[in-house]
């Protein structure tokens, strides 16, 4: 049992949130398990001897409010985050304590930032929304790649996924998202978001090995448009999808993810590939790693120790590569990814 300081997990019994509560208590921490569903709540409790089980609602502030007492920070593992977001994120900010989550959704995210950026930064509180495997790694690895650059032409982040198995989580943020979007597809190009009806298109990328080139989604868009420009002067952010991982994702009655370890991964493994483009010069940046629902937790609560031991460098609403130090970061998780940085190259 840890003897640090508290922190809250709303969604706990979900997948990734199991997996966060997890981290939490690996790491010193003592996880508050928060959720909407009571019974959910006192099973995952009798499963987590020690740790208080709180329950409350998005939907009931005065729940939130008490939920979130005597706790050091948040982390909101529960989507669609177009619903849980901003009712966390105002209860956090009552509180005076620092908010992550693990969105995906492009379009919570932008809410996020839209919603709170003023009152999080007068109030010097840290708000990290899309702290997870998709949004916040991606960012930071363009932030890594870009070193002393201070603006690029083009970033490229390139998702090389073994499989995909959606938990149902992202299965209703991803129909939540459609319906936002009036079922059009959205990509980031001269310098802002661009709503769309084009057919998709498919491309080989040249993965390095083990994985090797492999046909992708183009444009298969993902939360790395709002935390990558939220910072960086890049006009054009464009993120690529293996085209079976697709496939997996779109298929009728996909399956979800199965625990092959003792640590409840699945056997999915990814490679990331960043290029950032400026003139003539390319920089690469290369993470590979497995299950990108666990890995998230790690993301998450290094997020979360480094907020709360003062190691940020900035305040308000915020995305990892703005308010953390970024190559640090990931070499403080080389226990759950495999970093490479190749010299730059003309291209």
């Amino acid at each position: 049992m840890g003897s640090g300081p508290n922190v809250a997990v709303f969604g706990a019994y979900g997948h990734t949130g199991r997996f966060v509560v997890a981290e939490l208590r690996e790491r010193g921490y003592v996880p508050l398990l928060l959720g909407r569903d009571q019974d959910k709540l006192l099973a995952l409790a009798q499963a987590q001897p020690g740790l208080a089980a709180r329950q409350a609602s998005v939907d009931d502030p005065a729940s939130l409010d008490r939920a979130l007492n005597g706790a050091a920070a948040v982390i909101n593992c529960a989507g669609p985050f177009a619903t849980t977001a901003a009712p966390l994120v105002d209860a956090a900010l009552r509180a005076g304590i620092p908010y992550v989550d693990v969105a995906a959704e492009i379009e919570a995210n932008l809410d996020t930032f839209a919603h709170f950026a003023e009152r999080a930064r007068a109030s010097g509180t840290v708000v990290v929304p899309a702290m997870a495997f998709f949004g916040g790694l991606g960012d930071l690895l363009v932030t890594t790649a870009m070193r002393d650059w201070t603006a690029a032409d083009e970033a490229h982040i390139a998702y090389g996924l073994s499989s995909w198995h959606p938990t149902a989580g992202t299965l209703a943020a991803g129909a939540i998202s459609g319906q936002r979007r009036g079922g059009r597809r959205v990509r980031y190009t001269g310098g802002h978001l661009e709503y769309h009806d084009d057919a998709l298109s498919t491309l080989e990328w040249p993965f390095p090995a083990p994985l090797g080139p492999q046909r992708v989604i183009g444009e298969f868009t993902m939360a790395d448009v709002v935390t990558v420009p939220s910072h960086l002067a890049i006009p054009e952010v464009r993120t690529y999808m293996t085209a079976k991982a697709a496939a997996d994702l779109s298929a009728p009655g996909a399956p979800a993810p199965a625990a092959v370890d003792d640590r409840g991964r699945s056997a999915q493994t990814f490679l990331v590939d960043v290029l950032v483009r400026s003139g003539g010069t390319q920089r690469h940046v290369v993470v590979a790693g497995q299950d990108i629902y666990a890995v998230s937790a790690p993301l998450a609560v290094e997020a979360v120790d480094r907020i709360l031991t003062g190691r940020t460098r900035a305040t308000g609403v915020v995305s990892a590569g703005a308010v953390f130090d970024a190559p640090d970061f990931l070499r403080a998780l080389s226990s759950h990814l495999s970093l490479h940085i190749p010299l730059d190259t003309r291209g």
